[in-house]
């Protein structure tokens, strides 16, 4: 598709770790800046793809953050890559209610972005930056249209299945 077509987003239900589709695949999810791993869908990515974690623990250096807006992509199979987007200042609490910064999600995802058109890959997530992030799914959800669909990257959101009891 002509990267000036906006292509919607396509909602799926089931694992974002087990992208659907032909061709290669970007796998997008949120990280910290403290370096950080251990809850939340990173645990389902270092369970497929123990290099996403062990590359992501390589980025911060002793007494320093990572800088928000950085990108690391990391290559798990012949034709699927992790994107660890470091857009989440700190860790959830009461004191930091929101670690999601969006501007730093809107420059990681154009990153994103760049990359897909490059490989000419699609871009799967989970609703990111939504969970242990805090942020709130209608104002991410205008950053990947902008950033990703607008651009004409094929973009896919996974939500588990509800489990039955």
């Amino acid at each position: 598709m002509p990267a000036h077509e906006e292509n919607p987003i396509t909602y799926l239900a089931g694992d974002a770790t087990r992208p659907v589709g032909e061709g290669a695949k970007i796998i997008a999810h949120v990280c910290n800046n403290l370096g950080k791993w251990g809850k939340g869908f990173v645990l389902a990515v270092s369970r497929r793809w123990p290099i996403a974690r062990q590359r992501y623990l390589t980025l911060p250096t002793p007494g320093t953050t990572i800088p928000l807006g950085t990108v690391q992509m990391v290559k798990v199979e012949e034709d699927i890559y992790v994107a660890n987007l470091i857009a989440q200042d700190g860790i959830r609490s009461r004191n930091n209610p929101v670690p999601l910064k969006y501007l730093s999600l809107k420059a990681c995802l154009g990153q994103v972005a760049t990359e897909a058109l490059s490989l000419q890959a699609s871009v799967h997530m989970p609703r990111i930056g939504c969970g242990l992030a805090g942020g709130e799914w209608y104002r991410v959800e205008p950053i990947i249209q902008r950033t990703l669909c607008q651009r004409g990257v094929a973009v896919y959101v996974y939500d588990l299945p509800a489990r039955q009891s």
